[in-house]
This record gives C-alpha cells, sequence and structure tokens, in this order.
C-alpha cells in the first residue's frame, strides 16, 4: 500500500466519523455540548436540516475514502 492511499484512508476515516457525528446531531439524535469555542458558541438545540444533510454528504464522501483506500490497485495489462 502507497503513502497516498493510506493517507487517503486517515483522512477518509475521520471524515466519516465527523460526518456520523454531524448528521446525528443534525437529526437530533445526539446532543453534544461545544469542547472548544473561539468565537459565540451556542449548542445546537434541536434538528437542524442544514448540519443532517452536510453530516451526510461528509459521511459519504469519508466511506468512498476508506473503501478507496483498502481496494487493491489494478495491475497495469
Amino acid at each position: 500500500m502507497d503513502l497516498r492511499r493510506i493517507l487517503i484512508g486517515l483522512v477518509g476515516g475521520l471524515a466519516l466519523a465527523l460526518g456520523g457525528l454531524w448528521l446525528l446531531q443534525g437529526t437530533g439524535l445526539v446532543q453534544v455540548r461545544p469542547i472548544l469555542c473561539f468565537a459565540d458558541c451556542a449548542e445546537l438545540q434541536g434538528p437542524s436540516t442544514t448540519w443532517a444533510i452536510v453530516g451526510l454528504i461528509m459521511a459519504v464522501l469519508g466511506a468512498w475514502g476508506v473503501v478507496y483506500s483498502l481496494r487493491r490497485p489494478r495491475r497495469p495489462r
């Protein structure tokens, strides 16, 4: 496995986890208080369609990265 596939797999796994969290928070199934704030941080109150969509997109892209990194490279003919 080359370094590029490893990095794509690691970034994809992180994106999958973060996207899953955003999706769950956006649907209102999970509530997590802000941990580190740089500006006016407010907790997400109730479901948010925007965060659910962003989380779904991020999770799908992360899953693609993980699957891509685990596939075997094609042999040249």
